[in-house]
């Protein structure tokens, strides 16, 4: 696994949530075959002043070439580098020429005229320049097969490199922003969290080990099995042809967490069965014999909350899930088989060792939970019952919200530098509309033009859209370059201006491929481009469906044309609110399986509800939680349920298991037995809780929101379900479960034992009283009789 894990690799791939068969994702790729990607522009703005001082330009011009310089960049615009159309009246056609050349300017006379006719270029206005404030940018173009390689990453640390020089030697501050740049900004810190949560998983772990065992044998060989698996975690990734996303990143660390208490049960029986008879063989044999089916099951139903995921039709959830799933269970197979190899070889275990098993603090608040079980029902009842009805208000309360940059904390200098984009140019995040006019040569209709025209002005006029840019916007610079570049001819051309000026179109030359990437061959269907704020996706689709949607249907009206949304943003938008339903659809699965495994080992239908009903609830109380706190429904915190699910319900299969076993041992006697499972099983799930809090709880220093999410709540949820589990769970056996049990039905639970059980159920063999005999001398004594 080592050998593979060598070739694992980072994903830089946008996260793609939207099934490929569905009509939204069919529309998106017919669009990109036709004009390209629509996500694939780093933007670099500037709002100071004394960028358009002649020096400074200049080294802004600089700047602008060296960026289209790097390797994986397809082209560099910017104020420095526009180009006007000049109207060639001998060709009849219209040159494309730079304003400011390559020598920008050698007075400041001529530089202010050249930077005047920049800005009478109203084509690129609202795009390229804000005419408000003098606010400009830099957009920088990275070619497809970059984008999605490692060498992304490379590329944009580039441009930075060449901003900061820029911003050293100016003290002109540049913002970045764009989709690539925010991706790769993200990939590396998926790689650099990976690493410190990896790390901090695992120095956390060793701490609660060596505080609870107090040797150093029981925190490291623990902890080697962990670190077998984990690199069984980056070989099946490689294996399986996957890469590293931010999901299947945060697997390293989770397995860490999740396989200790598999170490913790397995220690916990050895050192229990050796102090009682001395006998370090016969207390391995006992604690694989005894244990081993209930953590392979405990095991199975934490792997089915990943599993599960499986289910979906988005390729990063399945990923996670199935890996997450199968190194759990591995987690499960190295830990019975190195735990006892190991510890065969150690010597025997000392006092000190065993001092673990005798913790008069736990003692005392479990004592304290047999006696709120027995004779505060009620009160147990009522509160659980209250918590119930304030959760439901909470989860009521819920909004299913998703952004593009969700994950991205508020104060990053991404999340400033996207508002900066926001403010002053209408946003970053691209929106693209399909104009088909159902027939050839009806891109450059006057009468679908002028339709367009208003359509472009709608959205002009929306504070979250930029300005589009389409044919429209070249037909109207055409027809200023037509009148000698006058500004106030920027306009469509009128029923007599139109053979004029698209007979210099129809000549027009297209050198740098910029009007064919919005048109097709057959000048049937144009895309209309535009940026937009990041709004979120509540936002998005009051605005997309609630206004724009109207009003292209009423532009339409009456005509041939069809124009659809589509681009990345909405995409992801849609693929966000899909990914939600395909985790409450997992979630569902889960419950169902884990029932039917519920049913499997008890053969009892009033178990498998008692047994639910404690893990069910923190699921509420989270999602109430999530509602009064503002903390949106989103793919990072849908996920918690179906894992946390998957994890709680281990404790109800130990208290359960041990509470059947003391059932038969006491003459069915609920209270007693109650007793005796919460003494004795109760510190078990009491530590291995602890632990998993502990894992979980440290993903709150990740630098992605979701991750923060996934952490705080799992950690929450999970302490809830002990609590649940050691009250709840009890209270509801002592008044529903008469006891009564037939003697001659064993199901598959009566296997279990607990690794905290202080009873010895093996009948010990006297040793002396074997005599080994001659058999010669045996038969003798037997004919003599």
């Amino acid at each position: 696994m080592g050998y593979h894990a060598r070739n694992v690799e980072m994903s830089y791939d946008f996260m793609k949530t939207v099934p490929a068969d569905d009509p939204d994702m069919v529309e998106f790729q017919k669009f990109k075959e036709l004009f390209g990607e629509d996500g694939n522009l780093v933007a670099l703005g500037v709002l100071d002043s004394s960028v358009y001082e002649l020096d400074n330009f200049k080294k802004f011009s600089e700047l602008s070439k060296q960026l289209n310089s790097i390797e994986g960049v397809n082209s560099v615009l910017s104020l420095p580098l526009i180009k006007r159309l000049e109207k060639n009246t001998v060709k009849k056609r219209f040159d494309v020429v730079p304003i400011f050349g390559d020598n920008i300017a050698s007075s400041k006379d001529e530089f202010d005229s050249l930077l005047q006719l920049a800005h009478d270029q109203k084509f690129y206005s609202g795009q390229l320049l804000n005419e408000e404030n003098g606010a400009t940018l830099i957009l920088v173009s990275i070619n497809r097969e970059v984008l999605n390689s490692p060498k992304r990453l490379e590329l944009t640390a580039e441009i930075q490199k060449y901003g900061a020089v820029f911003e050293e030697i100016t003290g002109i501050e540049l913002h970045y922003a764009g989709l690539p740049f925010v991706r790769s900004v993200v990939a590396g810190n998926v790689r650099n969290e990976m690493q410190m949560f990896l790390i901090l998983s695992v120095v956390v772990t060793a701490i609660i080990l060596f505080a609870f065992f107090r040797t150093w044998d029981a925190v490291v060989f623990p902890m080697t099995i962990i670190a077998v698996v984990v690199v069984w975690v980056m070989g099946s990734l490689a294996l399986f042809g996957y890469k590293i996303t931010i999901l299947t990143g945060l697997i390293p660390p989770v397995i860490v967490v999740i396989g200790i208490p598999n170490s913790v049960y397995l220690l916990n029986k050895y050192h229990q069965e050796f102090e009682q008879h001395g006998n370090k063989v016969m207390a391995i044999s006992r604690e694989v014999r005894k244990i081993g089916l209930v953590t392979l099951i405990t095991n199975f139903t934490t792997a089915v909350g990943f599993l599960v995921l499986m289910s979906t039709d988005i390729t990063i959830l399945r990923e996670f899930g199935i890996i997450a799933g199968i190194n759990i269970m591995a987690t499960f197979l190295v830990s019975i088989i190195l735990i006892p190899a190991v510890f065969s070889w150690l010597p025997s275990p000392g006092g000190k060792q065993l001092k673990h098993l005798r913790f008069k603090g736990i003692d005392f608040v479990l004592t304290q939970m047999d006696i709120l079980v027995h004779r505060h029902r009620i009160a147990i009842y009522s509160v659980t019952v209250a918590l119930i009805v304030i959760s439901a208000i909470g989860m009521y309360k819920i909004e299913a919200i998703s952004y593009m940059v969700d994950d991205i904390p508020a104060k990053s200098q991404i999340k400033k530098d996207l508002r900066f984009f926001e403010k002053h140019f209408s946003g970053i995040m691209p929106l693209e509309f399909i104009v088909d006019t159902q027939k050839r040569r009806g891109v450059i209709d006057l009468d679908n033009l002028e339709k367009l025209e208003e359509l472009e002005s709608f959205l002009g006029e929306q504070r979250d859209i930029s300005k589009p840019v389409s044919v429209v916007s070249f037909v109207k610079a055409s027809k200023q370059a037509f009148y000698n570049n006058n500004p106030a001819r920027y306009s469509l051309p009128s029923n007599r201006e139109k053979n004029f000026i698209l007979r210099y179109m129809r000549n027009q030359e297209d050198s740098t491929g910029l009007f064919n990437s919005f048109v097709d061959s057959t000048l049937t269907k144009m895309r209309m481009s535009m940026q937009i704020a990041d709004v979120g996706s509540h936002k998005m689709d009051s605005l997309i469906k609630g206004v724009v949607q109207p009003k292209i249907d009423s532009i339409t009206a009456g005509t041939d044309m069809k124009i659809s949304v589509t681009g990345t943003t909405p995409l992801f938008i849609k693929g966000n609110k899909f990914l939600i339903k395909n985790l409450w659809f997992s979630l569902c699965l889960a419950f169902i399986i884990i029932a039917i495994i519920m049913a499997m080992l008890f053969a009892n239908f009033r178990m498998i509800v008692i047994s639910l009903i404690p893990n069910v609830i923190p699921l509420m109380i989270t999602a109430g939680i999530m509602g009064f706190a503002g903390i949106p429904l989103k793919p990072s915190t849908a996920l918690i349920f179906s894992i946390v699910f998957g994890i709680s319900v281990d404790d109800s299969i130990h208290f359960l298991a041990k509470y059947r076993q003391e059932l038969f041992a006491n003459k069915f006697f609920v209270p007693l037995a109650i007793s005796k499972s919460l003494k004795e099983t109760g510190a078990s799930m009491m530590y291995t809780s602890i632990i998993l809090f502990a894992g979980f709880i440290i993903f709150v220093w990740s630098d992605f929101g979701g991750t923060v999410a996934l952490g705080i709540l799992t950690s929450i949820t999970l302490l809830i379900a002990m609590i649940t589990n050691l009250i709840l769970l009890p209270s509801l056996l002592m008044t529903f479960d008469s006891g009564k049990r037939r003697k001659d039905v064993h199901p598959l639970i009566e296997q279990y034992d607990d690794g905290f059980y202080q009873e010895d159920e093996d009948e010990e063999i006297d040793l002396d009283l074997i005599k080994v005999v001659n058999s010669e001398d045996s038969d003798n004594k037997e004919n003599n009789s």
